[in-house]
């Protein structure tokens, strides 16, 4: 990459962080980022987006920690589910067609959205609410898998469903950064085994993303819940508008 070139990436994924760190799908910006605008292989991206989300994830899990954002009890089951799968995923992504990819990245973003903003007008819970083991484990899982294949690094699957169960948003936010640690780690691994990872490009998303994370995470503090909902359902459904309307310009291959 050229030197203007590290300059642009490193300042749109510091935005990125701000909205990891703020109300936790920012990342999956990152991937379309990489494809559509350095026109890097989505196989690539996904990997270097994975790569980078070791360090968010780790950065996020201490400033919620701090602030006792994070229910780790539940965080933990979910990390049981997600890890194993995690790795799955990263493998799936090796053997799966690149436009494949990216309509399942932009199905889900746009899904997700429109989820997030029809719950817009539901009572936000004071208590947290009680989940079976079973569930915590297969929210762990669905949210592995889905985001090593998608280079989203948790949030993006985990936090809606984690609100649709009626999860406070901020308390959604702390678990998807507490899993996306391991979920990354575990992606990774699975991309150096079985794919490729772009070192450079990935360490450049790291360094901006934790600076921007830091920032978010304090951000989501002062915050008040009704509006990181409200946030988290506009990025949801702009982006995946975004990327729905991108592919549908793109020619068949």
């Amino acid at each position: 990459m050229t030197g203007s070139e590290i300059i642009i990436l490193g300042t749109l994924a510091t935005g990125v962080g701000v909205l990891v760190g703020c109300v936790g799908v920012g990342g999956v910006l990152l991937v379309p980022i990489l494809t559509y605008l350095f026109d890097i292989p989505v196989h690539n991206a996904i990997a270097a987006a994975m790569f980078a989300y070791i360090f968010s994830g780790g950065v996020g899990t201490i400033i919620y920690t701090r602030h006792g954002s994070i229910q780790w009890k539940k965080a933990l089951f979910i990390i049981v589910g997600a890890g194993p799968a995690a790795f799955v995923g990263a493998i799936a992504v090796s053997v799966t067609r690149g436009l494949w990819l990216e309509i399942l990245i932009a199905s889900l973003i746009a899904s997700a959205g429109i989820n997030a903003l029809l719950k817009q007008k539901d009572t936000v819970q004071k208590t947290p609410a009680s989940l079976r083991t079973s569930v915590l484990v297969s929210m762990g899982a669905v949210t592995g898998i889905g985001s090593a294949m998608t280079g989203t690094g948790g949030p993006l699957i985990l936090v809606p469903i984690a609100v649709w169960l009626k999860l406070p948003a901020l308390s959604a936010i702390g678990l998807s950064q507490a899993a996306q640690l391991p979920i990354a780690l575990l992606a990774t691994a699975g991309n150096i085994v079985y794919g490729t990872v772009d070192w450079t490009i990935g360490i450049i998303l790291a360094v901006a993303i934790v600076f921007g994370a830091a920032i978010g995470a304090r951000l989501a503090h002062v915050v008040p819940q009704e509006h990181l909902r409200l946030i988290l359902a506009w990025v949801l459904v702009v982006v995946g508008l975004f990327i729905v309307g991108r592919l549908s310009l793109l020619p068949n291959n």
